[in-house]
């Protein structure tokens, strides 16, 4: 049986914010400009219907990356293409709007992503004016109560302020706004991170049903381990602004290949305490100035003079794509991880 088609793929995408001192300072002080590499140089596909996460530290470029995909920043480098179309390549307005229609993001803090001073039906209701689907005030107002619905409110409540519900109340209507456009692509960029561990079940039950019923796409960013693990099929692992490792879910989860996959998977609880191994030390370099080679290499306990002086790239290993000499070389042992 066929993979499906790939419905995004992203090709050598950066991201640099240039975090130099200003015009004067560098004119009389001396200095040189500074970029954060935010993102240097990413690539993955992912298949119609699927879910693909993106896990890591913070400030890994995970947001980045889905702002970026979303329009939000525009990329330094690279392409992005949806559905066969180069979104760097639209240019105007009229040109974008059908794409972007087409894809809808979910943020992180569902306080902050509504207007306090909108009741929820005008919130849900504004994509449908902006793309032009719904005209009819009639139909308008029973399309609202349809999508408020869906996502497990009433219809009434479109009549509420977002200060009237709770926190994963409020992450429902954002939900509902984001399906508003009809969209086949959805980017969540850490929906549950802000809500009680029961609340984000409930989330997360919620986008897998709606994800059944319309057949959406989903890219899922968060650092949470154990949500990446019900959530997700395929799983890329970001460090320093690049990939390290992608595979499927079940397969990073048992038989993690880079030694920074298996430092983040140590935070996860483990039923045998006897075979704890121990953790990775150290911190994340500064995205300003990161070391030459591999970035991981000053935390890495089996980096060696190639880890230091030359930067992997990513190569197949046992169905998993990693980027690790020591793979590559075979001077990294598998390690099953036990549930």
């Amino acid at each position: 049986m066929a993979e499906p088609a790939s419905l995004l793929e992203v090709r050598g995408l950066k991201r640099y914010f240039d975090a130099s001192p200003s015009a004067f300072e560098r004119l009389f002080r001396g200095g040189r400009r500074l970029w954060v590499k935010a993102l240097d140089g990413i690539s993955f596909a992912i298949r119609r219907g699927e879910t693909f996460s993106l896990v890591g530290e913070s400030g890994c470029g995970k947001s980045t990356a889905a702002r970026c995909i979303v329009g939000l920043y525009p990329p330094s480098a690279g392409a992005i293409v949806f559905d066969g179309i180069d979104v760097g390549a639209l240019r105007s307005r009229r040109t974008l709007a059908p794409v972007q229609r087409r894809m809808q993001m979910i943020f992180q803090d569902p306080y902050a992503s509504l207007d306090p001073r909108w009741r929820v039906r005008s919130i849900i209701a504004e994509p449908l004016t902006t793309h032009g689907l719904v005209t009819d005030k009639t139909e308008l107002r029973a399309r609202v109560g349809e999508l408020l619905q869906q996502v497990g409110l009433a219809a009434a409540d479109g009549d509420k302020y977002p200060h009237e519900f709770s926190g994963g109340q409020r992450q429902r209507i954002s939900i509902a706004r984001a399906l508003a456009a009809r969209p086949e692509f959805l980017i969540c960029d850490e929906p549950t991170s802000a809500l009680d561990v029961s609340v984000q079940a409930q989330i997360l039950n919620l986008m897998k049903d709606l994800q059944r019923q319309f057949g959406l796409t989903y890219l899922f960013i968060s650092h949470n381990l154990a949500v990446i693990y019900q959530i997700s099929d395929r799983v890329g692992v970001m460090y320093l602004g690049r990939l390290v490792e992608v595979a499927a879910a079940d397969r990073l989860f048992q038989r993690p290949r880079h030694p920074y996959t298996r430092l983040l998977l140590e935070t996860i609880p483990r039923l045998d305490p006897q075979g704890e191994r121990e953790p990775v030390a150290g911190e994340v370099p500064n995205p300003i100035d990161p070391p030459p080679g591999c970035a991981f290499h000053p935390r890495c306990p089996f980096a060696n003079d190639r880890c230091r002086g030359e930067r992997p790239e990513l190569i197949e290993a046992e169905g998993t794509l990693v980027a690790c000499h020591a793979v590559e070389e075979g001077r990294l042992p598998v390690e099953p991880r036990a549930a």
